[in-house]
C-alpha cells in the first residue's frame, strides 16, 4: 500500500492554509490591500515607530519582504518612513492617518473571514483548534505561543455584519 500524502494532516493544514489566505485575499482587495499588508498594518497598530527589522521580527519574515511590503503601503499612503530620532542610521515605520483608517476595515475583513472559515463550529471546537494550532505551530518552530492570545469574549463573538459574504 503507498503512502498517501493526501490523507496526511499536515496536507490538509496546507491545503487549507491555501484556502485562507486566497480568501483573505478576496475580502482584503475589497479595502485596496494585498495578504500580508494587514499583518503589517495591525503590527504598527500595536506598535507603531518599529525598525524594518522590528517588523520583519514581528511578521517572521525577512527583511527585504518588509522592505517591499513598507514602499508599497507607502505608496497607498498608509505608512510613512521617518529616520530614527536616536540613529539617523535607521528608519522607523509609522502609521499614517489613512492607515490608521484602515485599520477598522482591516479588522472587519478578518471577522468576516473568522466567520466564514468557522461556520459550523461551536465554541468547544473553536477553542480546541486554537489549541491545536499553537501546538503545531510550537512544534515546527520551537517556539511556545502563550494561551494568553486567547481572545476575550468580546472579541470570540464574530458578529453578523451587513454585506459580509
Amino acid at each position: 500500500m503507498s503512502f498517501s500524502y493526501r490523507k496526511t494532516i499536515t496536507y490538509r493544514l496546507a491545503q487549507a492554509a491555501k484556502a485562507h489566505r486566497a480568501r483573505s485575499g478576496t475580502h482584503l482587495a475589497r479595502i485596496g490591500l494585498h495578504p500580508g499588508q494587514e499583518t503589517v498594518l495591525k503590527s504598527l497598530a500595536e506598535t507603531d515607530g518599529q525598525t524594518m527589522t522590528q517588523l520583519a521580527q514581528a511578521l517572521s519574515v525577512q527583511p527585504p519582504t518588509v522592505t517591499k511590503m513598507i514602499t508599497r503601503l507607502a505608496a497607498q499612503g498608509l505608512v510613512r518612513r521617518a529616520a530614527s530620532e536616536t540613529d539617523g542610521r535607521l528608519a522607523r515605520v509609522h502609521l499614517t492617518e489613512i492607515g490608521r483608517a484602515r485599520i477598522e476595515d482591516v479588522d472587519k475583513a478578518w471577522k468576516r473571514l473568522e466567520k466564514e472559515a468557522l461556520a459550523g463550529f461551536d465554541d468547544k471546537d473553536r477553542k480546541r483548534i486554537r489549541k491545536l494550532l499553537r501546538e503545531i505551530e510550537r512544534n515546527l518552530t520551537g517556539v511556545a505561543i502563550p494561551p494568553d492570545d486567547e481572545p476575550t469574549p468580546e472579541e470570540e463573538a464574530v458578529p453578523d455584519e451587513e454585506g459580509a459574504e
